[in-house]
């Protein structure tokens, strides 16, 4: 399967090290692609997010749907990294935190094969903003591949069968880009190949704040204006990566 022609792709985001502004940053970044895709023209639907605290994600998991979203996005995997003055810091410090990023392309059902009893699954209630139960039925699904080990869910979806599709989605995509990347090893080292460990030291990008700059470390390039790219204006950053 040729990934470049990939018209459905997964977004997930996970806060790493910084504690409240790691899962701040998470949010933002999340805000900036969803804007992203919209001025492309793309659908962008959530399939999944963990909140943490006031504006904030754990983990965040999207569905991007458009011509050329895997092109322009595959770049953004990795960990990224955040430095600015927390709305809590009384002495003016700037703190940094990170956020990892995932693009994954999702395949049909008929270019992974799963097994249903290599499943593990369950079911709960879906949970809203702040905790509260929205959902008094048990619609919000959660997905163990036994072999791998790997762990997905969906919540977003109103029906107990469309979030077990959904999730089904989301492992299918987990298990090809482990196929294509069996040269890394095991599941776990792919994974860490690819968003990274969240520390601080391994980065793809950083976004300073205070100098209003966003620096790309594979580039070797600067962008300014940064509040512009972070509502969604990231065609100068995607496009040096696919100069045409």
């Amino acid at each position: 399967m040729e990934t470049e022609n990939v018209k459905k792709i997964l977004l997930e985001i996970r806060a790493g090290v910084g504690g409240d502004e790691a899962s701040l940053f998470a949010w933002d970044m999340a805000k900036m692609y969803q804007k992203y895709a919209i001025k492309k023209g793309w659908h962008f639907s959530v399939i999944d997010a963990s909140e943490s605290g006031a504006r904030g994600y754990k983990t965040f998991v999207a569905e991007i749907r458009g011509d050329g979203a895997y092109n322009a996005l595959k770049h953004e995997s990795g960990v990224h990294r955040v430095q600015r003055v927390p709305t809590t810091e009384r002495q003016g410090r700037v703190h940094t935190s990170t956020a990892s990023v995932a693009i994954l392309p999702i395949v049909e059902a008929k270019d992974v094969q799963v097994k249903e009893n290599d499943l593990e699954i369950t079911f709960s209630r879906a949970g809203g903003p702040g905790g509260q139960n929205v959902n008094k039925v048990e619609t919000a699904v959660r997905i163990l591949h036994k072999p791998t080990g790997i762990v997905v869910s969906s919540r977003e979806e109103r029906s107990q069968h469309s979030n077990r599709e959904k999730a089904l989605e989301i492992l299918r995509a987990k298990l090809f880009e482990a196929q294509r990347e069996q040269a890394v090893g095991s599941v776990e080292e792919l994974r860490h190949e690819q968003i990274g460990s969240g520390e601080r030291a391994e980065k793809i990008r950083t976004y300073n704040f205070p100098e209003d700059r966003i620096t790309d470390h594979r580039l070797g390039k600067k962008f300014h204006n940064m509040e512009n790219i972070l509502e969604g204006n990231l065609d100068k950053i995607t496009e040096s990566f696919n100069p045409s």
